[in-house]
């Protein structure tokens, strides 16, 4: 698969949009996977929970950890796409977060312990991710911080979002916490989807498998299943 091709041209650099990544039954395979995930594993936060697998990034360096081979066969897939993490580099890290309806994540960038490049599946439900600029604010000698709206990308189940250049490192990207979602001209990848303006979209719980590299780890590897 060239995923090149599948830029969105409407989005600033670089963003990139390919619907049905993995196949129904592929989604269903992932979901029953995370579904019997015992509770330790997961890290419950205030709006979501998650489950790091390759190991936790840390500043000092990631201890590896090795991947269940449920898990691996998709690391491979996005692995394949041709220069995708640049110069040979291979996605060694997942993050799995659980959305239920209705929540989402504030406003962030995903920082400087990963090569930047996000590829993201989504399964169970879709997603509109927010993407703001901040912005610095002068008013009556006091500063402040704005964010201001760039664009907004659905990504639909089973599709994978590629994200990289000011896309991953000038703007933040957000979910809002709602419980659906109203279709608007703000969507820059609408033509590549299903759905059309004004369409209102019901969440339900989302699974996203966020894959990307790490560059800093230990070459020694540990295995927990």
């Amino acid at each position: 698969m060239e995923w090149k091709n599948f830029v969105l041209e409407e989005c600033p650099a670089s963003a990139f949009y390919i619907p049905n990544f993995t196949t129904t039954q592929e989604e269903s395979f992932l979901l029953a996977q995370v579904d019997r995930t015992p509770k330790p594993r997961w890290t419950q936060l205030s709006h979501r929970r998650l489950i790091n697998y390759g190991g936790v990034p840390h500043p000092k360096g990631m201890i590896a950890e090795a991947m269940p081979p449920w898990l691996q066969g998709y690391v491979d897939k996005v692995n394949q796409l041709d220069g995708v993490f640049e110069d040979g580099r291979k996605a060694n890290h997942v993050l799995v977060n659980e959305y239920l309806a209705g929540q989402g994540i504030m406003p962030h960038s995903d920082g400087p312990l990963f090569h930047p490049t996000i590829t993201t599946i989504s399964c169970g439900s879709h997603a509109v991710l927010e993407f703001h600029e901040p912005q610095e604010s002068a008013d009556e000698g006091k500063t402040t911080m704005q964010r201001v709206p760039v664009t907004k990308l659905l990504v639909e189940p089973r599709s994978l979002l590629i994200l990289k250049d000011d896309m991953y490192h000038k703007y933040l990207h957000s979910i809002a916490e709602v419980e659906r979602d109203v279709i608007d001209r703000s969507v820059a990848n609408l033509s590549r989807n299903n759905f059309q303006l004004n369409d209102v979209l019901d969440r339900t719980t989302r699974i996203s498998f966020t894959i990307r590299h790490v560059p800093k780890t230990s070459k020694m590897k540990i295995k927990l299943f």
